[in-house]
């Protein structure tokens, strides 16, 4: 089915909005700074494939979006000492880093990606010492802590921007995009997030527009300028010298402009990412902050973009280029549609980065963030019947494939979309904006309708469900989003009592992948590749192999396979009882291999 033009939007704002990720090479800075983990890797000896082992890439990043996650002081909206309240929790789920959305003073035009102080603390999430404390907690559990830098664009209440538009020859005034308006109308740039999609904006006081790849308020920032440079460097060390483990760079891949403006063809905006990915200098400016930055201190970094192919993202990534260490791919996260997707896509995506990254680089594995609907309700079944089994086959999916896995807050308890029926209900401002666009140009808007219900960012930004109180125990006032209606049944609370729940299940699956480097390090190889409905493969490393079956529908399926499964041993099962009667035909193996029986998506793991 072709494409509707929002489809392709939605799609690419969502899925350009995380990308490669860095961690530093040795671990925390020396003892004498923060007493974080420890630095080495805890398979410090093995050498597969090529790839020495590092701490970032066996790390299990958990990702909270600290506006929803819990609110401590009762004004409805999350803050750091909720998170401070809860990290006996992030302990109890065995992750070893943390991933926080920006919390950096900001108007909140995009929920904290509009900066307007990198050196201060937003004061709807605290104070700077709530940080501190909230840093040292996490290290003395023996948790990193990434932080998310946005410097492609900053906030339009930025001093550095107030003082760039105050006058054409302020000193600022290059430290963002500028076209004067005696040169005409400045050729055509798609904007992600304005309400006309266009992302040049005039600005009276000094008769030029200023360029915004995302909203009005967040503009972009002119890389080519040294002194800018020096400045985002200087940020760096700030929260570096901090402690702080990582930074995620937010649409880094965009930063680098073709300054001349060439004229794009007619259309470019459906695909837009071609334009503007990695452009003029990027690996300049990357190589430069890596002998500024990366090479003094061990951080990882997660730059938001994976390029425009696969030879994009090797150049980001490989380690001998010393610019970036993770690939953070989007491809995955494309994958579904309203209408449904196909598996076959599914596994080819999944395969094809597999494959690509097999010798050389690394790559991350999710299938949800901030910038997504939820998990489940988007590659899994969200129905009562189903939830609890789905959310545990993909995170059995997550935990057992080669790369760094990032998973999103609430996605362990198998939160779900909350689908708000009126556009009011919404806060994100890229789909307000969007609806209104659509709405202008006389879209079908109950179509529209359906499509953020399925798609939209606010879906998977929804309060944290901590248990069956009021506001799902997220806050004592009024939410600033609305809570999912289904908290009374769907909360922590609730699964922390249940052995089999979703939330105990991603524990044990966690413990696992860390106790088995063949999860993290293994050859990857895809068994059954035309089966429709079942992901059939082995992970195999130093003597040690692994079979993991996902059942992805809602009936019982077949997988025939190549592998002799007279000596496998269950290792673990995403279903409480034991299958009602004989799972395996041919267990010794045949010409044909092995042919298992598995119920609605269920999720097992063998032993070879």
């Amino acid at each position: 089915m072709k494409k509707s033009f929002f489809f392709i939007c939605f799609t690419f704002f969502s899925c350009s909005l995380i990308v490669p990720a860095v961690f530093g090479q040795a671990g925390r800075p020396p003892a004498t700074k923060t007493p974080g983990p420890a630095n080495r890797s805890s398979h410090a000896g093995l050498q597969p494939d090529g790839n020495k082992p590092a701490w970032w890439k066996e790390a299990i990043v958990y990702q909270i979006y600290p506006r929803s996650f819990k609110d401590h002081d009762g004004d409805g909206i999350g803050d750091l000492k909720g998170i401070i309240s809860k990290l006996d929790y992030l302990k109890s789920l065995g992750i070893t880093a943390v991933w926080l959305n920006p919390i950096y003073s900001s108007p909140n035009d995009d929920n904290g990606y509009d900066i307007s102080d990198y050196r201060n603390i937003m004061k709807e999430f605290g104070t700077m010492e709530d940080f501190n404390v909230l840093l040292k907690g996490l290290h003395e559990r023996h948790i990193r802590f990434v932080m998310d830098l946005v410097v492609n664009h900053s906030s339009d209440e930025h001093e550095w921007f107030r003082q760039s538009r105050s006058s054409r020859d302020n000193p600022y005034r290059n430290y963002y995009h500028w076209w004067n308006a005696e040169r005409g109308k400045p050729p055509y740039r798609y904007s992600l997030f304005d309400v006309n999609h266009d992302a040049w904006r005039y600005d009276s006081l000094t008769d030029a527009y200023y360029l915004h790849y995302f909203s009005r308020k967040q503009p972009d920032l002119n890389w080519e300028n040294p002194a800018l440079r020096k400045e985002i460097y200087g940020i760096m060390r700030f929260w570096a010298d901090k402690g702080v483990d990582g930074f995620r760079l937010d649409a880094f891949q965009f930063v680098a402009k073709d300054t001349t403006w060439p004229k794009f063809p007619d259309g470019f905006e459906k695909d837009f990412f071609q334009y503007y990915a990695i452009g003029p200098h990027l690996h300049d400016y990357l190589r430069e902050m890596y002998g500024q930055i990366f090479s003094h201190y061990p951080v990882m970094s997660v730059a938001e973009g994976a390029g425009r192919n696969m030879q994009d993202a090797h150049d980001l990534v490989d380690a001998d280029r010393k610019e970036l260490n993770l690939a953070y791919a989007f491809d995955g996260v494309s994958v579904p549609r309203p209408e449904g997707y196909k598996l076959s896509e599914f596994k080819e995506v999944f395969s094809r980065w597999d494959s690509a990254f097999a010798d050389k680089g690394w790559i991350s594995i999710f299938l949800a963030n901030h910038d997504q609907a939820r998990m489940v309700s988007r590659f899994g079944n969200d129905s009562p019947p189903f939830r609890e089994l789905s959310s545990k086959m993909l995170t059995t999916f997550i935990l057992t494939m080669r790369g760094t896995p990032f998973y999103y807050n609430g996605d362990e308890l198998g939160m779900t979309n909350i689908r708000f029926d009126k556009i009011e209900d919404y806060r994100d401002m890229a789909t307000l904006n969007d609806y209104q666009y659509q709405k202008n140009k006389g879209a079908d808007m109950a179509a529209y309708m359906d499509f953020i219900r399925f798609s939209a960012r606010d879906n998977g930004r929804t309060p944290f469900q901590w248990d069956s109180s009021p506001q799902a125990g997220f806050t004592a006032g009024e939410p600033w989003i609305k809570v999912n209606p289904n908290y009374p049944v769907l909360n922590a609370a609730a699964q922390e009592k249940d052995p089999a729940s979703p939330l105990n299940y991603f524990r044990k699956m966690v413990a696992l992948r860390k106790k088995n480097p063949v999860f993290v390090y293994g050859r990857y190889l895809d068994l059954d590749r035309e089966n429709p409905v079942v992901y059939a493969y082995t992970r195999e490393y130093r003597g040690q192999k692994m079979l993991v079956l996902l059942n992805f529908s809602a009936t019982d399926a077949k997988t025939a396979i190549p592998v002799n499964m007279a000596n496998a041993k269950l290792i673990l099962s995403n279903y409480k009882d034991v299958f009602p009667g004989k799972r395996i035909e041919a267990p010794g193996g045949d010409r044909a291999g092995a042919r298992i029986m598995l119920r609605p998506y269920e999720a097992i793991i063998y032993k070879l």
